[in-house]
């Protein structure tokens, strides 16, 4: 078999599991999605490998930015700091090995509501402010995978031209 299409076989499974770490943090996401596109397109090195690559790698920088600015200014807004934020990740840290599947998200939840009412001492204001920051999460991550996704279309499609052009 050709190195060329062993690479970009290679190269299109490090992008599947780079667009489910956009969703589940326990895999590599966006860095994965990027490091895969250059190297792909260094060892092809055709201007069809290398167009995607850039467009890919605009796109993955372009989602990882979307989603810390959408969070970071929720985060600001409603006065949210990194404190009960770490509590939440060691929540889903440990809700991760307790409940398979859903534990990361149910345990981050957890922990970030239980800082948040430690903090605040109102129940109500503390499901406000973990409710805004999981909304704020969310449409970060939904952010970030589209354009992860479309990154990997854009490889999908640079894949294509550059074989097609073999």
């Amino acid at each position: 078999m050709d190195l060329q299409i062993i690479t970009t076989v290679v190269a299109g499974l490090l992008l599947t599991v780079a667009v489910l770490g956009t969703v589940f943090p326990i895999l590599p996401g966006s860095i994965l999605a990027i490091i895969t596109l250059i190297a792909w397109a260094w060892i092809l090195g055709s201007p069809a490998a290398w167009t995607a690559a850039v467009v890919g790698v605009g796109l993955a920088v372009a989602g990882m930015s979307a989603s810390a600015v959408l969070t970071g200014r929720t985060m600001r807004r409603e006065r949210i700091p990194h404190g009960p934020v770490l509590v939440g990740v060691a929540g889903a840290v440990v809700g991760m090995f307790l409940i398979p599947v859903v534990g990361l998200f149910v345990g981050f939840a957890g922990g970030l509501l239980a800082a948040e009412l430690v903090r605040r001492r109102d129940v109500r204001a503390a499901a406000r402010s973990s409710w805004q920051a999981l909304k704020s999460m969310g449409a970060g991550i939904l952010v970030e995978f589209a354009c992860a996704a479309l990154a990997a279309s854009a490889f999908a499609l640079g894949a294509l031209v550059h074989f097609l052009n073999r």
